[in-house]
């Protein structure tokens, strides 16, 4: 009933925005209504090693994507609707959280339906409105609504997520800046009840700066906080029984610095391009332990102290190829009453243009997915754009444990032991490697609405393959397969 609420009067909320003298009055040349079609063909298998039924995904999904937008003055608003049907589950949104059906439930478990996705869904994608008048600068927003909120450096880690949210930007040709606040209370899907047991509760503010001290070359820092007051599961049987349940609550801060040489900028001219950052995580938490006994009362109140690193080096051969290196590391381990396990914001969705071209790619792996928890990652790749139409590039990743007895964090390789619990073999930091290829074709340039802040920066229409293929290492001791593969093909156009 709450879903149903929550949805009609998202709904309820873009009818009054369509309705809206402002959406009413003249927007200039720009289009002020559109749609964007996406047709996504997927093959996946098999994302549990052949350790439990499912894991697996064939099929090909339509999703439309009607807007609206208008301005007046100062004052912006859009509304976005989505309705997606599929001949199976089918990942038509990259930068979603990974959804787990059913079928990929291991046996013996009575999980929490409210989170299964169905084949087809209609939903409330978003919906916000914005005020650009605080400073006299052109590049300047206040943002109120369900959007998509971006880190300024686009790099994917921090925060790439649509969210119920409160965001002011700024961004200059010397300043780049961002404050605000957010928290998720629905999905406004019609096929999902509740939202994710670790988005429920949980508030984050966040900000960050960036400097341009010389052409090109940017340094800057971000802060993000996020607090926790949700319920842990009672018992460990609960635990086990519903994989969606919280792992932790507390409150954390994450303080981050860079250098930034227009590492995700496609459109730098630079020879050379470069990416460090580094990551301090701190703050409190109670995490999920149980006695032997399964008791509840075992809760660790742990302090926590972790940190990461994000390096990437990019050179331009010429004006068509480049090649590049990139490595980050994710600390682990934890003790009685401290953790030095490494997590991301929760607001991420680890996908850009690190190989310097305007496709965006998971930073770590199309098929396994990782996180920076108590992970290491090596990276090579390399781009090629022989025309503006066409773009390629191949990218190997090499993965590791940092802490080969702890747990890795979320990532879309999930094999199951034959006590239907996650498998890591104790002694093993070999977590396999990792071969991508994206391709991408496009074929004519976009009119898409001034004013957006970049929710959709690529052209009107166009093809795009996007394939991984994981062979697991040593890490993942109880594997029946040998290699998995995701492999989507998307066709878009925008109008």
């Amino acid at each position: 009933m709450r879903r149903k609420q929550s949805i009609s009067a998202g709904l309820g909320l873009g009818a009054t925005l369509l309705c809206s003298p402002l959406l009413a009055g003249p927007v200039g040349p720009d289009r002020n209504y559109g749609m964007e079609v996406k047709i996504t063909a997927q093959s996946e298998d098999d994302r549990d090693l052949d350790t439990r039924n499912g894991g697996d995904a064939e099929g090909v999904a339509l999703d439309l994507r009607p807007w609206v937008y208008g301005q007046r003055g100062n004052w912006g608003a859009m509304v976005m609707l989505q309705a997606v049907a599929g001949t199976d589950i089918i990942e038509t949104d990259p930068t979603d959280p990974n959804l787990d059906d059913e079928d990929g439930t291991a046996s013996g478990f009575n999980r929490d339906s409210s989170r299964d996705p169905d084949k087809s869904y209609l939903a409330l994608r978003e919906f916000w409105i914005d005020y650009a008048g605080l400073t006299d600068y052109p590049g300047e927003h206040l943002r109120l609504g369900r959007q998509r909120v971006r880190s300024p450096t686009n790099e994917g880690t921090w925060w790439d997520i649509h969210i119920e949210s409160l965001n002011w930007t700024m961004d200059t040709s010397l300043l780049r800046a961002q404050l605000g606040v957010a928290e998720r209370f629905d999905e406004y899907r019609t096929d999902l009840d509740n939202v994710s047991a670790e988005d429920k509760d949980r508030t984050h503010a966040f900000g960050g700066l960036d400097y341009q001290w010389r052409p090109g070359h940017w340094a800057g820092f971000k802060v993000h906080h996020s607090s926790d007051d949700g319920d842990l599961p009672d018992s460990q049987q609960d635990a086990e029984e519903d994989k969606q349940s919280k792992a932790y609550t507390g409150d954390l801060t994450w303080l981050g610095v860079h250098l930034d040489g227009d590492f995700f900028n496609h459109r730098s001219t630079m020879p050379l391009n470069y990416w460090a950052e580094f990551t301090w995580l701190t703050g409190e938490m109670d995490k999920r332990h149980f006695a032997s006994d399964g008791s509840p009362d075992h809760y660790k109140d742990m302090d926590v102290d972790a940190w990461a690193v994000d390096l990437g080096l990019r050179w331009s051969l010429n004006d068509r190829w480049k090649l590049g290196a990139a490595y980050a590391r994710g600390s682990g381990g934890e003790g009685d009453d401290e953790s030095e396990q490494f997590i991301q914001t929760g607001m991420h969705s680890n996908r850009s243009s690190f190989t310097g071209l305007q496709t965006r790619t998971h930073r770590f792996g199309e098929a396994f997915r990782g996180e920076l928890t108590n992970m290491q990652v090596g990276t090579l790749f390399t781009s090629w754009k022989p025309n503006p139409d066409f773009e390629t590039s191949l990218i190997y990743h090499r993965f590791w444990r940092v802490d080969d007895d702890e747990e890795l964090g979320q990532n879309g390789i999930s094999p199951f032991d034959d006590n239907d619990k996650d498998a890591l073999k104790a002694g093993e930091k070999d977590l396999g490697q990792e071969v991508d290829l994206v391709i991408t074709r496009y074929f004519n340039q976009g009119m898409l609405p001034a004013g957006w802040g970049g929710e959709l920066d690529e052209e009107s229409a166009l093809i795009r393959l996007r394939s991984g293929l994981f062979f697991p290492g040593s890490a993942y001791a109880s594997k029946s397969d040998t290699k998995m593969h995701r492999v989507f093909v998307d066709l878009i156009w925008r109008f």
